[in-house]
């Protein structure tokens, strides 16, 4: 049987938030026994209520955070600067420079990944046209509506060619258009071989689109499912309540 590449792996991982206050030392335990395979080529949709971890666990893998115990591997490598240079990501509360225009900032992006001039130029027009931004790559992001500010802030990740994607929330603010163009984006990458890891609140959305569903809750994967239609919200349900 030919065995199946994972693109992220967290191993029985802790992560704990200590803050100070003035003599006091408070801990928030975000993350605890926290283990999750996610495969080479799927899309897997993260998911749970508010405070179960789910960003905790996307900062571990970008190595924005460090765990407390445990072990991750992203692109089968221990993370790192190099390997998150291979991985995209969409925050779901960026800062997108309202002052400059996409253009500006793909350019700017495109140095600090280390791209030479022809392949910024190269990147954008890929993404433009994959995107469908337009005219629009010239206008000021803080002008754009918030459908177009996310379709810029997906095209940000892709700048540098990623292997895999790590969109929070990514349908975050959208009308039902948007989402739906949204969607297509996401299955068109995927389609293309990029593995894609998201976090939602939007189960019906995550129905429609992810092989499989790691459901957290209060810091543990509580299951991890294949999606099947009608069925992933009672899972859901279940788990959480």
């Amino acid at each position: 049987m030919e065995k199946i590449e994972k693109a992220l792996e967290f191993r029985d991982v802790g992560k704990i938030y200590r803050r100070n206050h003035f003599f006091k030392t408070t801990e928030t335990e975000a993350l605890k026994g926290f283990s999750l395979d996610i495969n080479r080529g799927e899309i897997f949709c993260l998911l749970g209520l508010n405070g179960a971890g789910k960003t905790t666990a996307v900062k571990l893998a970008l190595n924005l955070i460090f765990p407390d115990s445990g072990d991750i591997k992203v692109l089968g490598e221990k993370p790192s600067p190099e390997v998150v240079s291979r991985v995209g990501y969409v925050s779901e509360s960026p800062y997108l420079f309202p002052y400059l225009t996409a253009r500006e900032l793909f350019n700017l992006l495109g140095i600090l990944s280390g791209l030479n001039s022809s392949r910024r130029a190269e990147a954008m027009d890929r993404i433009c046209d994959f995107l469908s931004l337009g005219d629009f790559i010239d206008k000021k992001i803080g002008e754009c509506s918030k459908g177009m500010q996310q379709r810029v802030l997906l095209a940000q990740a892709l700048i540098h060619d990623p292997e895999l994607l790590i969109l929070d929330e990514p349908y975050s603010g959208l009308d039902p258009v948007g989402i739906s163009q949204m969607r297509q984006y996401i299955e068109k990458l995927n389609a293309e071989g990029k593995t894609i890891l998201m976090t939602s609140h939007l189960i019906a959305e995550s129905e429609k689109i992810a092989a499989r569903a790691g459901i957290l809750k209060a810091g543990r994967i509580a299951k991890v499912i294949p999606v099947l239609p009608g069925l992933l919200e009672k899972e859901f349900l279940e788990a959480v309540l």
